[in-house]
């Protein structure tokens, strides 16, 4: 064996980063194909992408619901909002899954309002009164042309996305999503006198539980569904105990339309640019390291072309949001939990789920019936959720040759890196408040430490490492 074959053989790169290839019952077979593409029976679609919809349904809602008040805004005027962030992610999640051009993943994907967006977003509002939501709008406008620019420098960076980050930045999304279910788990408000009471808590155990049972006893495309009927049936069963509010339904009106620049005209101030420019490089990353999650979980691995896509979406139904009053888009990755748990890997479904949230924004009587459902019901089922998705990110790490000691350092670094937000949320509070935007986010602050070490192991320190690695004995000649 030659010196130049022994390097090849202890390159980094081809032993953690290979994609791993279509399983036989996942690739598509000459003139068929891939279930990424297949279209499924109307009914099914619709069902399928409504439980995408009943599960993103808080997360879209809950950033204008802070919002709102913080900046002054009348119940009716945040309802408003609720509305047209529903409308804006129908959009989003359209661009991402049907596409056009080279703008979209086309993956599973959806997209709605991101909650790194919110304290940057209080911050530049309070204290400016009419022309908060004008100003919010006119930085998200300039931060999701930034982004739609910087796209195609991101997605060249998937070579430095091996397995061993991958796995641990997926495995992250799980577990800082968990404390969300916790806490609509709890009630959702933690100024509520109720807040963790036993009612609350038992109603999101026994959606939990009615969520396996359904999985473990049910068969074929009721399986599949099986969160959406889990859903169901906890908000029926918590009607008996006062703990559905059906009042929303009767208050909204039957139609509405996000007027365009309902708030007034945008307006362009730097700092408040430059914090949601911020914003938007944060949800590049977390997108990033989405995108190449769904990739593996549907068997079909994201390439930059991809990764340069749904980045590209992702900017351009951030600029377009504002004018229909929406703010910054990015993925949600609870619903890259539910592609897992259901196995259901088609695009149009997903689609499906856009044209619902889009109706949705439309019909405000039917945005306040899935509203309906209440957040223990939510937070129950948020717990298989999110847990799937932990456990892709396990399934991943699996394969990311783990024997090596410096794989093994990286996940352990990062991982700890990774949870500090999460376990001791006060940890930063000395830093400065721009800073707070990526050091905040467990998954931002474990991706960055993850591709740092990464790079630091196995690729700066290559040529070092294969110079003090014996070459093996050669192969016998066939």
């Amino acid at each position: 064996m030659t010196p130049t074959s022994c390097r090849r053989v202890n390159r980094p790169e081809e032993a953690v980063a290979q994609p791993p290839r279509f399983r036989k019952d996942a690739a598509a077979a000459p003139g068929e194909k891939h279930p990424v593409d297949e279209t499924l029976p109307p009914l099914r679609m619709f069902t399928s992408g409504l439980q995408h919809v009943a599960a993103m349904y808080a997360g879209v809602v809950a950033p204008p619901m802070i919002l709102g008040p913080a900046v002054g805004l009348t119940p009716g005027e945040t309802a408003f909002l609720m509305g047209a962030s529903l409308f804006t992610a129908g959009i989003a999640t359209l661009l991402q899954t049907l596409g056009f051009w080279r703008i979209g993943a086309r993956l599973p994907f959806v997209n709605g309002v991101s909650f790194a967006g919110v304290t940057p977003m209080i911050a530049i509002g309070k204290g400016r009164g009419e022309d908060a939501l004008p100003v919010i709008f006119g930085a998200i406008i300039v931060a999701g042309v930034v982004g739609f620019l910087a796209a195609p420098y991101f997605g060249k960076l998937v070579r430095f996305f091996p397995p061993v980050v991958t796995g641990t930045v997926i495995t992250l999304i799980g577990v800082s999503l968990l404390p969300v279910a916790f806490n609509w788990s709890q009630g959702g408000d933690r100024t509520a006198a109720d807040y963790g009471s036993i009612p609350h808590i038992g109603l999101a155990a026994a959606t939990l539980v009615i969520v396996l049972l359904l999985r473990r006893l049910l068969r074929g495309f009721l399986r599949q569904i099986a969160i959406l009927l889990g859903l169901a049936a906890g908000t029926l069963l918590a009607i008996p105990f006062g703990m559905a509010d059906f009042s929303p339904v009767a208050d909204a009106p039957l139609l509405g339309f996000p007027t365009p620049f309902h708030f007034g005209a945008p307006q362009f101030q730097v700092a408040a640019i430059v914090s949601m420019c911020l914003v938007m490089l944060v949800c590049m990353t977390e997108s990033t390291a989405d995108i190449l999650a769904l990739g593996r979980i549907v068997d079909r691995p994201a390439d930059a072309r991809t990764i340069e896509g749904g980045l590209r979406a992702d900017a351009l139904g951030s600029a377009v949001s504002p004018l229909f009053n929406g703010f910054m888009c990015s993925a949600f990755a609870q619903n890259i939990g539910l592609v897992a748990m259901t196995k259901v890997r088609s695009r149009f479904v997903v689609a499906a789920g856009g044209g619902i949230l889009i109706l949705l924004g439309l019909c405000p009587v039917a945005a306040s019936a899935i509203g309906v459902v209440p957040l223990p019901v939510l937070g129950g089922a948020g717990i298989v959720l999110f847990g799937s998705v932990a456990a892709s990110g396990i399934q991943t790490l699996a394969g990311a040759a783990m024997e090596r000691g410096e794989n093994a350092l990286i996940v352990a670094a990062s991982v700890g890196i990774g949870l500090i937000p999460i376990a001791a949320p006060d940890f930063y509070h000395a830093f400065p408040k721009d800073l707070l935007v990526v050091l905040d986010s467990g998954i931002s602050t474990g991706c960055v430490a993850a591709i740092v070490l990464n790079l630091a192991f196995n690729h700066l320190g290559a040529k070092r490492a294969q110079a003090a690695e014996p070459c093996p004995d050669p192969l016998p000649a066939h």
